[in-house]
């Protein structure tokens, strides 16, 4: 019998295959954009002769993190669901303990999540909602006071744009003037701008985002672009007199308490000086109801002071039924 031949000589060797390492990403700024040095993507030094430098393109994978403390109203409720329909890059997720450490927790969520910015709305008493916008992990991060606060289902405007589609953002001048002004501006321009390309955004520009500086206080509002649709009304590419702006919705205004160095707390970079707590404007309301009161009690004090002061005399029929 013929002797079987080892496996070793039938076995042909396999080729080597090169390990493929995917270009390192270069950190994100705070301008979010990449520089052109860094997009160039370098090919393994083994292959020489096909040595080839792309640059990439960046892509925006801008993702926000929406979420709410415990105990929250129903109204503001509404209000996070509005900017949750109106950003289709951002995810939603469980509601928070408002408490010290919530810093801690929240960027672990925005970590789990695959998230880069996080939009967090505190409510206290029932009364006073606070919005944190931060980005994560390195920061910075602002604290808000929320005011004027009217949702899309209780304004019902006649206004109605395309859902998931992007919006234009625009700015008032008055955010050039300050350095707290510019980094806001900034954060915002990242944190409401829709990536372009996004799997569950639509690739149509049909609303426009509002921020406007008014007595140091931020304002938001949403707006459609109505465009003539009849054949007669045709309009050519670039011309804006016939296009007109209808309100969507929601209203609110941002009024800013601090800005943070870090991701939910850190050193503070600027600090709102016209700033009132909600706490201290209540307090003034009741000083000033109980001013009343005590005005009320003096009065009768007085009355009482000025009956004993001047009584009037018996007269002469005062003690005519005594006896019967």
């Amino acid at each position: 019998m013929a002797k079987k031949r080892k496996h070793s000589e039938t076995a042909v060797a396999a080729p080597q295959k090169k390990e493929e390492v995917a270009p390192e990403r270069p950190k994100r700024t705070l301008l979010g954009w990449k520089d052109k040095e860094a997009a160039a993507v370098a090919a393994p030094a083994e292959d020489k002769d096909d040595e080839v430098h792309q640059p990439t393109n960046f892509r925006n994978k801008e993702k926000v993190l929406v979420t709410c403390s415990r105990r929250i109203a129903y109204r503001y409720r509404h209000l996070m669901l509005n900017v949750v329909s109106l950003l289709p890059h951002c995810k939603k997720d469980n509601k928070v303990e408002s408490q010290s450490s919530k810093g801690v927790a929240l960027s672990e969520m925005v970590e789990l999540k695959s998230c880069s910015s996080c939009l967090f709305f505190e409510c206290r008493k029932h009364k006073d909602l606070y919005l944190w916008m931060a980005k994560c992990p390195s920061g910075p991060s602002v604290k808000f006071l929320v005011n004027a606060v009217h949702t899309m289902e209780e304004l019902k405007l006649t206004g109605n744009h395309l859902k998931g589609s992007r919006p234009l953002l625009t700015f008032s001048a008055n955010f050039d003037k300050d350095a707290h002004w510019k980094l806001l501006k900034e954060m915002i321009t990242q944190i409401f701008g829709v990536p372009k390309e996004h799997r569950k955004s639509k690739p149509y520009h049909d609303h426009v985002f509002v921020f406007s500086i008014v007595d140091d206080h931020i304002w938001f509002r949403n707006y459609q672009i109505s465009v003539p649709h009849n054949e007669s009304d045709k309009m050519a590419r670039g011309g804006l007199d016939k296009m007109t702006l209808v309100e969507v919705g929601p209203r609110f205004c941002l009024n800013p308490i601090k800005i943070f160095g870090g991701s939910f707390g850190g050193p503070t970079l600027y600090e709102n000086p016209f700033y009132i707590s909600p706490n201290q404007i209540r307090a003034l309301e009741k000083r000033k109801t109980a001013g009343k009161y005590a005005k009320k009690v003096k009065a009768k004090t007085r009355r009482k002071v000025h009956e004993l002061s001047n009584q009037l005399e018996a007269g002469e029929f005062s003690e005519m039924w005594k006896d019967q």
